[in-house]
């Protein structure tokens, strides 16, 4: 019963922050004073923090920001080794300096090489954990544009300030948060220091021993906090200097979760409407328990039958904290493992999978899943209309032919981009020496990481030989596309409803936040998510089950 412990405290205390987290992050983005700190920075940049712009600039913005994060992020990569902190680590292939560079920026956090070895310090303080703020920054300004718009009765067309939300989102919530956490994990022996790579002689044999050094601790709390994942060992949070303990375990699945779930409730409060932010939680928290459920099933199962259920995992946690984590990450965003993966049973990582071929809204990641799960809303909005014949609307916003042509836009970016990049893969002379093994499992690695990239995951199935030019290039442009479409589509979609002003519900208003809409919700995300890759898994873990 130990096992479940993990279970019990960290949905305690997401209940105990729920409210009062969620009331804070909506208090952050509608307050319109500005901190003594928040001030300068407008002053120092020239920002004028009461100009509201519509979509398109709002887009804009984020696009270009985005994109000089990335030239400045290759461009510290690639002159590591005349920076500060290089300790003689050898340049990175510019192919690879592309993968990392754009997988950070859009809080991917693929990692094609081991980072202990392959980055100096400085890039990985003043590169990936910058990065790791501000790319979970911007999710959060694209998810507060979405709940703006809905809120937004004037229809005059405006979503906010980019800049204003961006500087509140950082200073205001991650970065308080992910310091408190640091000083968690440096009790608990995450190391935090600024030293070479240390070296001893083996007591026992004789030979040397490299222990890597750096500011881990920092690095972790954010990572797990803006659901980034990308972990400064190679190990990623199975590393013991990551990841040291039951209780450091606990506390980053619940850094992983705390954003996306309580920005449940921030929804409800700024949309004047509490009932649609627990309605919106529902959904999520019945497609997370589902997959729970499923994953740490079949692990206990396969552990109860073979005894091998401890296989790829660390023994300090276990085999349920472990789904625990994995379910977490998969269902957030997040690439951040404490188990291998690939280790898992064929119904456990083929679950995995279909966690992030869900789209990642089960709580999905920091402002991406709330998003993503709102355009769920409207779609099942669409769908229940057209069967009892009301007009379509949601929070008193009309869904038309534009509307949902952005929704379907939105929601086909992921399962194209993932269909193609693994049919091209397939294709390709000598694919197979670039996987663990041949047949099913080998498929399911190929399928893996094209979905953990499409989605901005990060994780990995393991096995696969990531930092072929092949995977580095074709990668780093899924990653981007997977970001980045479907960010332009839902401000578009953000900027068509706060151009319309809000019609007042009406007896033949569908009601959206009852447990029969939730139902409808989820079945949609299942039918839109499991149906549309049901060919793939049934070549990957399902014949690897029947086999």
């Amino acid at each position: 019963m130990s096992g479940y412990i993990p279970f019990v405290v960290v949905f305690l205390a997401l209940a105990l922050v729920y409210m009062p987290f969620g009331n804070y992050m909506a208090r952050v983005f509608t307050t319109e004073k500005h901190s003594w700190l928040e001030r300068g920075i407008y002053r120092f940049t020239g920002i004028n923090p009461d100009q509201e712009v519509g979509w398109r600039s709002y887009a804009q913005s984020v696009i270009t920001f985005s994109i000089v994060c990335i030239l400045g992020l290759y461009a510290i990569i690639r002159l590591q080794t005349f920076l500060p902190l290089h300790y003689s680590v050898d340049p990175m292939r510019p192919d690879q300096a592309w993968n990392t560079a754009i997988s950070f920026v859009t809080n991917t956090n693929w990692q094609s090489y081991s980072g202990e070895t392959a980055l100096t310090i400085f890039v990985q303080m003043f590169g990936l954990t910058v990065q790791n703020f501000v790319s979970a920054g911007v999710g959060l300004c694209v998810a507060i544009a979405l709940i703006r718009s809905l809120a937004n009765v004037k229809g005059n067309g405006k979503l906010g300030n980019f800049w204003v939300d961006l500087t509140r989102g950082i200073l205001r919530i991650l970065l308080p948060i992910a310091a408190l956490a640091t000083i968690f994990l440096i009790s608990q022996g995450v190391i935090q220091n600024l030293h070479a790579a240390l070296e001893y002689a083996s007591i026992t044999s004789g030979t040397t021993q490299t222990l890597p050094s750096g500011a881990v601790a920092s690095q972790e709390a954010i990572k797990e906090l803006g659901t980034n994942g990308g972990g400064f060992f190679n190990a990623n949070s199975a590393h013991p200097w990551e990841n040291p303990n039951a209780y450091t375990n606990m506390l980053e699945i619940f850094l992983i979760l705390l954003i996306p779930v309580c920005l449940t409730r921030t929804f409800g409060v700024m949309v004047h409407q509490k009932r649609q932010g627990w309605a919106v939680l529902s959904a999520m928290a019945t497609l997370y328990t589902l997959v729970l459920v499923v994953v740490s099933y079949a692990e206990t199962h396969v552990a109860s039958v073979s005894g091998s259920g401890l296989e790829g995992k660390e023994l300090r946690f276990g085999i349920l904290p472990s789904s625990l984590f994995a379910v977490t990450t998969t269902g957030t965003s997040t690439g951040a493992v404490d188990a291998a993966h690939s280790s898992f049973s064929p119904l456990g990582g083929g679950m995995l999978a279909l966690n992030m071929m869900l789209g990642e809204i089960a709580p999905g990641g920091v402002g991406t899943g709330i998003y993503a799960m709102l355009v769920m809303f409207i779609l099942a909005v669409f769908i229940a209309g057209l069967m009892v014949g009301r007009t379509p609307e949601y929070l008193g916003k009309r869904i038309q032919v534009p509307e949902i042509t952005l929704v379907s836009l939105f929601i086909l970016v992921m399962p194209v981009l993932v269909i193609l990049g693994v049919g091209i893969s397939t294709v390709i002379p000598g694919i197979r020496t670039w996987l663990s093994t041949a047949g099913p499992h080998g498929f399911t690695e190929l399928v893996y990481a094209f979905t953990s990239a499409t989605n901005n995951n990060g994780s990995a199935f393991a096995g696969i030989h990531a930092d072929e030019p092949w995977f580095t290039v074709s990668l780093g442009l899924v990653m981007f596309l997977g970001r980045f479409l479907p960010i332009i589509f839902a401000l578009a979609l953000a900027g068509r409803f706060a151009t319309n002003p809000s019609i007042p519900e009406t007896s033949g208003t569908l009601p959206t936040h009852r447990p029969l809409f939730i139902g409808v919700v989820v079945g949609i995300c299942l039918i839109v998510g499991a149906l549309t890759f049901l060919p793939t898994l049934v070549l990957g873990p399902i014949a690897e089950a029947m086999l």
